[in-house]
């Protein structure tokens, strides 16, 4: 497709990083001039992402439009697999679902295993029936080819040695030659997508997020005979894949 790559989450993330530590060093607020140049970004990149942490409730805009660090910080205790963290991620998905009419699903690379974590759905955008145990599908999910393709080689091999991979519909990569050139070369880079290949009449697409430095991801699934945008898929993904990025890896 014609649409050119942004950085992926994780590079967006310690831009991030590096303002909020910037601005960590000035209690009573800083111009975003200054923390710009502190956190050696470029002033309209350093802007925008001010903008959207502060949108987000990581800083607090002030009335002469300097950024400081909020007064309070979030509550602690909201790592993964806590009811706290579940909470904090959650609405990303629901905004998500609710802007695609898509169920969401989020997972992470935890133990050797793609796990899910989270799925939101609603009568009118259902979740896909988990009829083989996500653990066994990694290969034939766009969610799980977005997290092999962000693994290294080692763990990459770990993985496929220990999932087969599984005919489970007509359309299902089964050779792993096959599977490896298109998760080091994905078509609608840098989403991952697959067509009917988990359940017939089922397509899904994903993009990777980060915990850190650990990878999972995040996507929808949708009937395969409903018509979207690609430019409109790819644009929500990506926009929602950042944010639960910064959720996952800003400390609270």
């Amino acid at each position: 497709m014609a649409d050119q790559a942004g950085p992926e989450p994780t590079v967006s993330v310690q831009r991030d990083l590096r303002l909020l530590e910037a601005a960590g060093a000035h209690p009573a607020g800083a111009p975003a001039q200054q923390l710009a140049r502190e956190a050696e970004l470029p002033p309209a990149m350093a802007g925008e992402h001010l903008r959207t942490l502060a949108e987000d409730g990581y800083l607090r805009e002030l009335d002469d439009g300097a950024y400081a660090l909020p007064d309070q910080g979030r509550s602690p205790g909201t790592g993964p697999g806590t009811g706290a963290w579940t909470e904090h991620v959650r609405p990303l998905l629901t905004s998500l679902r609710d802007g695609l009419s898509a169920a969401a699903y989020l997972t992470l690379y935890d133990e050797g295993e793609i796990r899910v974590l989270q799925i939101v759905d609603s009568p009118r955008a259902p979740r896909v029936e988990l009829w083989v145990g996500f653990e066994d599908a990694g290969h034939a999910t766009a969610l799980g080819k977005s997290v092999l393709g962000g693994l290294d080689e080692e763990a990459r091999a770990g993985y496929l040695s220990r999932h087969p991979l599984a005919d489970l519909t007509s359309h299902t990569i089964t050779r792993r030659e096959e599977l490896i050139r298109e998760l080091d070369a994905p078509p609608m880079a840098p989403l991952s997508m697959d067509r009917e290949e988990y359940r017939r009449g089922t397509t899904c697409v994903a993009v990777r997020v980060y915990s850190g430095d650990r990878v999972g991801s995040l996507g929808i699934s949708f009937r395969s005979d409903r018509m979207y945008r690609t430019s409109e898929v790819r644009a929500q993904l990506l926009s929602s894949a950042l944010r639960v990025t910064r959720r996952l890896t800003i400390p609270d």
